[in-house]
């Protein structure tokens, strides 16, 4: 008989330390759990913050009209403690949610859910990280020890360094098989490092590659380094400075993991992991495919690209012929791309009414055409100048440096400065407009009615305490 409350207490503290520790990794994240203590035991739901709520016709599909997740893998694994449950169709079953599903001993089956936030580089990471958490799960339930519960959450709160390795060491011994040299942690510690250390108070930028000792035979140096004066990568100053000769160029450093070799250009070997330095952050490649980006001294699951979905929804709520939503969505885009690599803030009021509305600002006679590449261009430096630029459903800038006002809404923010607060009230007080507000420390929102349209919303904690979670099918009628 299984102690019930005990596996309770488990799931909570298994669900605070791995919620704790990928909103730490990614945007504000929730998770849930879905479960079986045995076999002919129905599946429960823990929820509490309403991450699965919409996925109700899928989770039915998969677990309430059909008995596959029932089949038991355990007897192929032996004794192993847990052990993924390899059908594709429990691999990625809901749109949006980047899932873990496997069986153990304790608790016959767990699928351990989070968000896939559109801003991703890549959801490996966070999978070894929902498969460790199930993997802790099912240790804790067994062993029935409340000191390690303490420990699980501890150790899911700090697990980012340790999920992308995972990461990086399964596709590896995917691509390479399981005799390998390189040794990925002190790899990424030494990324780290590096990526924090200033050299004539300039950030790193270049590429820097790990290859496979036995694949270096196929690099394509340009210069090697004599044996006995190679630096070595713990040495993260020395590194630092070698990083000056590829800056700015198709030139590569590499490493066979314990010393900087010499200088490529050109193709790397398969199962090669590429470090791209670009100042105050850069990006973590294996084989081309990004892992994960890395600023401030910790990794993070970012692609540190402007999220614009929220605008292409917009104009597609318009029904705008085919031709301008998408010319205006991209054009925007170039905008807020290009102010991004030069991190500075701008603002651009995309404004669909017939005649445009009459904004303060320096206006333009006659509009400039935008779908042009070099006026785009002069608008993409316009926007440097204080001031909104209003753009129009016509496709042309009607004028820059516009200052826009209204009266106080609800929910503005301080923290985000005039440029944000500005949209909101301009927003509220304006139809049919949608405000794009680029931050200087890149963050970009779209702002429509006064609200931001991609607002993180606060989630309610986790519960300390759960009396029971209830089952599938109760959770899927309520």
């Amino acid at each position: 008989m299984k102690d019930i409350s005990h596996i309770n207490r488990c799931i909570v503290n298994t669900a605070e330390g791995l919620a704790a520790g990928l909103c730490h990794f990614s945007p504000p994240s929730r998770v849930a759990l879905i479960y079986a203590l045995t076999k002919s035991d129905p599946l429960r739901v823990y929820d509490p913050q309403n991450l699965l709520g919409g996925h109700e016709p899928r989770l039915k599909e998969l677990f309430l009209d059909s008995s596959h997740w029932r089949k038991n893998v355990l007897d192929s694994f032996g004794e192993e403690l847990l052990a993924q449950v390899r059908h594709e169709d429990y691999v990625h079953p809901l749109a949006g949610i980047i899932s873990f599903c496997g069986q153990s001993r304790p608790l016959f089956l767990q699928m351990w859910c989070t968000e896939q936030h559109p801003d991703i580089c890549c959801i490996g990471p966070t999978e070894r990280w929902l498969e460790y958490a199930a993997r802790l799960l099912s240790r804790n339930a067994a062993a029935k020890r409340m000191l390690d519960l303490g420990t699980s959450d501890y150790v899911l709160r700090e697990y980012a360094l340790h999920a992308v390795r995972d990461h990086i060491v399964d596709e590896r011994n995917r691509v390479l098989g399981l005799d390998t040299h390189l040794r990925i942690f002190p790899i990424l510690d030494a990324v780290l490092d590096i990526s924090k250390t200033r050299e004539e108070g300039a950030w790193p930028r270049g590429e820097l590659v790990f290859v496979e000792p036995a694949n270096l035979g196929g690099v394509p140096f340009v210069v090697h380094f004599s044996s006995l004066q190679r630096p070595e990568l713990r040495n993260s100053k020395h590194t630092r400075k070698m990083l000056m000769a590829v800056e700015d160029s198709d030139r590569k450093l590499i490493s066979d993991g314990k010393h900087i070799l010499g200088i490529s250009k050109g193709e790397i070997p398969e199962g090669s992991l590429r470090v791209d330095f670009k100042g105050g952050y850069g990006f973590l490649y294996l084989d081309g495919n990004p892992v994960c980006s890395f600023s401030d001294g910790a990794f993070s699951s970012t692609a540190r690209r402007a999220n614009l979905v929220y605008l292409e929804e917009f104009l597609l709520e318009k029904n705008l012929a085919p031709s301008i939503g998408d010319n205006l969505f991209a054009i925007a885009a170039k905008i807020v791309r290009y102010a991004g690599t030069c991190k500075f803030g701008c603002t651009i009021v995309i404004d669909l009414n017939n005649p445009p509305l009459p904004l303060p600002g320096q206006k333009l006679e006659p509009p400039i055409d935008l779908t042009r590449d070099d006026l785009l261009e002069l608008a993409q430096s316009m926007a440097k100048i204080d001031g909104a630029l209003h753009l129009a459903a016509d496709l042309k800038l009607h004028a820059f440096s516009c200052l826009l006002d209204g009266l106080n809404v609800p929910g503005e923010n301080r923290a985000r400065g005039a440029r944000y607060n500005s949209a909101l009230r301009f927003s509220h007080a304006h139809s049919n407009v949608v405000v794009v507000v680029v931050s200087a420390d890149r963050p970009v929102s779209v702002i429509q009615g006064g609200v931001e349209l991609a607002a993180r919303c606060e989630w309610p904690p986790l519960p300390y305490h759960m009396a029971s979670s209830p089952t599938l099918e109760e959770w899927i009628e309520r």
